[in-house]
């Protein structure tokens, strides 16, 4: 397999890449976010991506949201120091397809890539001409760039990543809130309108629609 490796320390970089080659697979790296979306875009014939979440210029968690939204679908295993249930839980609600914390066994490691590769992961539409930049909590398009806060981010790319379906309005809370946060309706709906008028700012090709009574669909 490809393996596309996302770790900013040098060292772990190095030890997670002589453990791929070693069990007979191909490795590309990145140090950071912006690296791995030039490396791991949706272009690239990479199997599976371990990625950080820790990076240097952005949440490796709005780098994977932004990775699915551009239309990657390869499984993602989170590395990171932060090992909660808190953590886990919004890894996965992020896009991530496993998490494992720091500091870690590597022979787990390879048999938890090998594991990923065998159930495999559906394919992700990509949207064309709308573009998220995790680093900026930026979303851009053709005709220009906005900025979103980081909740307005993570809600949008629950969306992006999954076009054309209704994602549940508790999916969107999941991927944009701390586990077990309590989010009023009014709030949610405060959130969407606000990307909403920042989507038409930049004359955005899809929009939101609010599915009513069930959640929101980008169309």
């Amino acid at each position: 397999m490809l393996i596309g490796i996302c770790e900013d320390d040098p060292a772990i970089r190095r030890l997670v890449t002589q453990a791929m080659t070693f069990a007979g697979h191909d490795v590309i790296t990145a140090h950071d976010g912006g690296e791995a979306l030039r490396r791991f875009g949706a272009a690239s014939l990479v199997d599976i991506i371990i990625m950080d979440i820790g990076l240097p210029d952005s949440d490796g968690r709005d780098v994977t949201q932004a990775l699915r939204s551009a239309g990657q679908s390869a499984p993602v295993l989170f590395l990171s120091a932060l090992g909660s249930v808190h953590d886990k839980v919004s890894g996965f609600s992020a896009g991530g397809d496993d998490y494992l914390p720091k500091p870690f066994d590597v022979t787990e490691l390879i048999a938890r890539v090998e594991a990923l590769a065998k159930r495999g992961r559906p394919p992700t539409p990509e949207i064309s001409g709308l573009v998220l930049d995790p680093a900026r909590h930026g979303v851009r398009s053709e005709q220009g760039e906005t900025l979103l806060t980081p909740t307005e981010y993570r809600m949008l790319a629950a969306l992006t990543s999954r076009p054309g379906e209704v994602v549940r309005r508790r999916a969107v809370v999941a991927a944009a809130w701390p586990d077990g946060a309590v989010v009023s309706e009014n709030t949610i709906d405060s959130f969407i309108r606000r990307i909403r008028t920042k989507l038409v700012s930049i004359d955005s090709p899809v929009t939101i629609e609010t599915v009513r009574g069930v959640g929101f669909r980008l169309t």
